[in-house]
């Protein structure tokens, strides 16, 4: 088989399609075939391969031939056997003009290379070449070899040139799409080579026509999301309005429709895509979703006519089960998945199981209450019977999940039963998973420590050291558990147990066998003998803690000396060095004269401090290393909380009965933990649940004020003014806005005018609010993604100001024209926008003057013009100052010279704040004066800055 698959791919035909143009290689191909023993295979090989080397240092070799002794050389690799030489020859195929020579050798280099091998850097140069190619097949040959070879060097050489593959309107689809694909492979392996610069661009691509395309892009856009979701939060509008187009509108080609499904693949690739971000806050962004993911539940309903149908419904639907979780604000999507998620655990199909359990593990995991699925508690206890390992897995993390204080207990008792007849390739995990529900959800002293001895016993080698650790460490912080641990541990200790009980007894009765002392059946000889009769069948790593037990007891039972120094003396001559150094040192302690060093050595342990618990690490590392990651963990909706309000043991009992057993800090919280029973308020600090964003470094923000468009000013000094005209145009484009505002809220409408000849495609739109506390935004529409010659969009949002805000919001708008063109200008959205003039008489005016007072609710300013060129007079000073909204009160100011105005700034959580304004024009001196007084501190200075930077332009800078 081998054989037959190596023959036909590796010679091609000539134009009729019958008659092989490589006659020797088939020829070879078949004596292979023909060779009825390993011995007759090898010695035809190694016939040809003297040939073959015998030809390659004759040289003179035309590129045929050279073609045609790589082929046999790569089938006889294929087969399997060494092949050590041959490889210059094979680079030298890749600069052949023909393409069939030049395919051949690009087949050879990436079977032939790796990323480290020597000659690699001799075929960089070629390759580039054929990148910069306008033969689409050479690209595509280049593009494949990168990906299956390209090692670090290779990346950082020609990553720009594929980058410029896949960015180029001169690419064709095909081209674009092994480009994207490259990329991703080589992020993969080095995230460095991704630059930061690319990021607008290649979000852009998501809208390309080409389905292909897009999903390529969407692939390599998630893999940079997940370590750069700051960077690449452009693409969740890209994602959200591709997907609404693809479900609700239909929008796909024809060839991407699988059994009436438009595109599976793209469809999951951009709900996973959206689960890397927060919920949106723009309401016009929640309709696409909510509209999307209605009809993918609504095209569930119907039933599918083939399994192949079935099969790309249920993959569309069970990724968009997994957003409507993650966003987690739709109540009516809710309740529909809960229950279709009942009768998915229950399906026969153990794909549709495995994908129930999984989606509703995903549910526990952020839903508020876990009464939906409790309801289901018993078929998913008997998912643990399942046949499949798969579902048994499954179902193992959505019990863990869904434990709570109400149900605890009996899920415990179940995974307890389960785990003697449990696989041994899980029984790790479950050991973990019950130690953790044991030490969360324990109510009481009793029930905390016979779980935790029982599962021991049971689980034997599968018990980890961190559980077993644990305990000791529970043990210790809390004084209600220590006589009952002892007791209970000693009982285990004196039957045929295991060896890692061995090891909790040595440590807690090292600590606290005197407190059980005087208990029948506990006397410190009946201890001693019951850890000593161990000693022979334990490891040297638990003989070790057996012996610092018994010098321990030397210090606690002196009545047993004699029989601990006999074993000292016994191990002193241990073979093991280990065991053989501390009998030695231990028989010293015990013999010197007085027992002071003892006394101070064998003190008791303190408390342990609050430190991070190694189970939920250890628990989480299997999902660590995988290509996607989860936004979310298994453990319900503790262990996915925000980790400063994260706290285990909020709702465990057991915080009640263990708040005071340990030592108590300054601050009054107990040393051992918030639940009393562990410091785990910190359990999942340093777990890789978050998306790791050091990995490349933080790229620029395009959209902000540092990357401001040349002559955004003109434009934007217009409209300050102004409540509608052209914020910006140049030969393209042209952008015009138009406003409203009534108190405290505020709309604008943004018009964009393609004026070029030819269309303007992936269009965006990406606003950076600088004062996202103050003033909060929502947008209420997008533009379209293509805008024809002569054509005009349009975009809606809606800036709320929720307190007082310096900096206006800049925004970024982005396009393909031959090339991407990108401008970020700075939006109108100033405070006094916000503002309504006021009428007050003279006396109201100085009385509400005096009620402000000074500092620190005034702020004065005295400033020039700007320019020497430009003028003032009266009529421009007071279109200015009617622009920002104050009402100009006439006979106020004693000098007829001097402006006085009035005004009311509307904030939704500040209220209302009046402000009063005198304005001292010298038109002699070309200066002004300007005082502003306001109810808030915080107004004056901001009100000052936006005028001072409008009246300095004097007449000439008014339009």
């Amino acid at each position: 088989m081998a054989s037959g698959a190596g023959g036909g791919g590796l010679f091609s035909r000539n134009n009729s399609g019958n008659v092989p143009t490589m006659r020797g290689l088939v020829s070879f191909i078949a004596d292979l075939r023909n060779a009825r023993a390993r011995e007759l295979e090898e010695k035809r090989i190694n016939k040809e391969l003297a040939n073959i080397r015998q030809k390659f240092r004759d040289g003179n070799l035309n590129g045929y031939h050279k073609k045609k002794y790589v082929c046999k050389l790569l089938y006889i690799y294929i087969l399997g056997w060494n092949v050590d030489f041959g490889h210059l020859e094979a680079v030298n195929l890749i600069s052949a003009t023909k393409y069939s020579e030049k395919q051949i050798g690009y087949l050879a280099v990436t079977l032939f290379l790796h990323e480290q091998h020597e000659l690699l850097h001799l075929v960089v140069n070629s390759i580039r070449k054929d990148l910069l190619d306008h033969n689409e097949l050479n690209n595509c040959l280049a593009l494949h070899a990168i990906a299956n070879v390209g090692g670090k060097e290779m990346g950082e050489a020609l990553s720009s040139d594929v980058h410029r593959l896949l960015i180029s309107p001169a690419s064709k689809a095909f081209v674009k799409k092994k480009a994207a694909l490259t990329l991703l492979r080589l992020y993969r392996k080095y995230p460095n080579i991704v630059q930061n610069e690319w990021a607008e661009r290649i979000i852009s691509l998501m809208d390309d026509q080409d389905m292909g395309v897009a999903l390529s892009v969407s692939s390599l856009v998630m893999a940079l999301v997940q370590d750069n979701p700051e960077q690449y939060k452009g693409s969740y509008v890209k994602a959200a309005n591709r997907l609404k187009r693809i479900v609700v509108d239909n929008e796909c080609a024809e060839g991407y429709f699988y059994y009436k499904v438009p595109c599976p693949w793209i469809q999951v690739k951009l709900l996973r895509l959206l689960q890397y971000y927060p919920p949106p806050e723009d309401t016009h962004i929640q309709k696409l979703l909510r509209g999307a993911l209605q009809k993918i539940m609504d095209s569930a309903l119907e039933m599918p006519k083939n399994v192949q149908q079935n099969n790309a419904q249920n993959a569309v639907l069970f990724e968009a089960i997994n957003l409507v979780i993650h966003l987690d604000t739709e109540q009516d999507l809710m309740v529909q998945i809960s229950t279709r998620l009942g009768k998915f655990i229950a399906s026969r199909e153990t794909n549709v199981r495995y994908l129930g359990l999984e989606a509703m593990t995903h549910l526990a995991a952020r839903s508020e209450t876990l009464d939906p699925i409790k309801k289901h508690q018993s078929i998913i206890i008997g998912s643990l019977r399942d046949r499949d390992i798969s579902v048994r897995r499954q179902g193992l993390d959505l019990l863990y999940s869904m434990c709570d204080p109400t149900n605890a207990q009996a899920i415990v008792n179940e995974l307890l039963r389960y785990l003697q007849s449990a696989d041994y390739a899980i029984r790790e995990e479950m050991v973990l998973k019950i130690a953790i529900l044991t030490e969360k959800y324990a109510t009481d002293v009793q029930w905390y420590v016979d779980i935790s001895l029982r599962l021991i016993a049971m689980a034997g080698d599968h018990v980890s050291d961190e559980v077993w650790q644990r305990v000791t460490q529970i043990v210790t912080n809390n004084e209600e558990l220590q006589v009952y641990a002892a007791q209970n541990i000693l009982q285990y200790i004196k039957g045929d147990c295991h060896e890692t009980l061995v090891k909790i007894g040595a440590y807690l009765l090292g600590e606290f066998g005197h407190l059980i002392a005087d208990t029948t059946g506990c006397s410190p000889i009946e201890q001693f003998m019951a850890l000593n009769g161990k000693m022979r069948g334990c490891s040297s790593s638990t003989r070790a803690i057996l012996l610092s037990c018994f010098i321990k007891f030397v210090n606690l039972f002196p009545e047993i000396k004699p029989q601990l120094l006999q074993t000292f003396r016994a191990y002193s001559h241990s073979l093991d060095s280990e065991l053989q150094q501390r009998a030695c040192e231990y028989l010293a302690l015990a013999t010197l004269p007085t027992d002071d060093l003892l006394r101070t050595v064998c003190d008791e342990m303190p408390p342990f401090p609050e430190r991070t618990s190694a189970l939920l690490s250890r628990l989480h590392q299997k999902h660590a290393t995988t290509s996607d990651k989860r936004t979310w963990v298994v453990g319900g909706r503790a262990a996915n909380a925000d980790a400063k309000e994260f706290n285990m043991g909020q709702n465990t009992g057991l915080k009640r009965s263990f708040t005071n057993a340990g030592p108590t800090r300054k601050d009054s919280t107990p040393a051992n933990g918030a639940n009393g029973v562990s410091a785990v308020s910190n359990d999942l600090a340093g777990l890789d649940m978050n998306i790791d964003t050091n990995k490349v470094l933080k790229a620029p923000n395009l959209a902000s004020a540092a990357h401001l468009s040349p002559d955004w000013e003109v434009g934007y000094n217009r409209l300050l003014l102004r409540p509608e005209g052209v914020l910006y145009e140049d030969a393209q484009i042209q952008i015009g806005l138009r406003t409203e505002y009534r108190g405290q809220l505020g709309c604008v409408i943004f018009y964009f005018t393609n004026k070029s000849s030819f269309p303007m495609g992936s269009f965006t739109t990406t606003l950076d609010n600088r004062s996202a506390e103050a003033l909060k935004t929502d947008i209420k529409g997008l533009p379209d993604t293509m805008i024809p010659p002569d054509g005009q969009t349009h975009q809606t949002i809606m800036f709320e100001a929720k307190n007082i805000f310096s900096d206006p919001p800049t925004f970024r708008i982005s396009y393909l024209a031959g090339a991407l063109q990108g401008l970020t200008l700075q939006l109108p959205v100033v405070l006094h926008k916000y503002m309504d003039a006021a009428e007050l008489s003279a006396e109201d005016f100085f009385k509400r003057w005096k009620q402000i007072g000074g500092a620190p609710r005034e702020a004065q300013s005295i400033f020039g013009l700007a320019s020497k060129n430009r003028t003032m007079n009266m009529e421009f000073v007071k279109k200015v100052v009617r622009g920002f909204k104050w009402g100009i009160l006439e006979g106020v100011d004693p000098n007829g010279k001097n402006i006085v105005g009035a005004t009311v700034l509307h904030t939704g959580d500040g209220g209302k704040f009046g402000c009063l304004l005198r304005l001292e024009p010298n038109f002699d001196t070309r200066m002004y004066r300007i005082t502003i007084r306001a109810t808030d501190e915080a107004v004056p200075p901001v009100l000052i800055k936006i005028m001072e930077e409008r009246l300095s332009q004097g007449v000439e800078g008014l339009n």
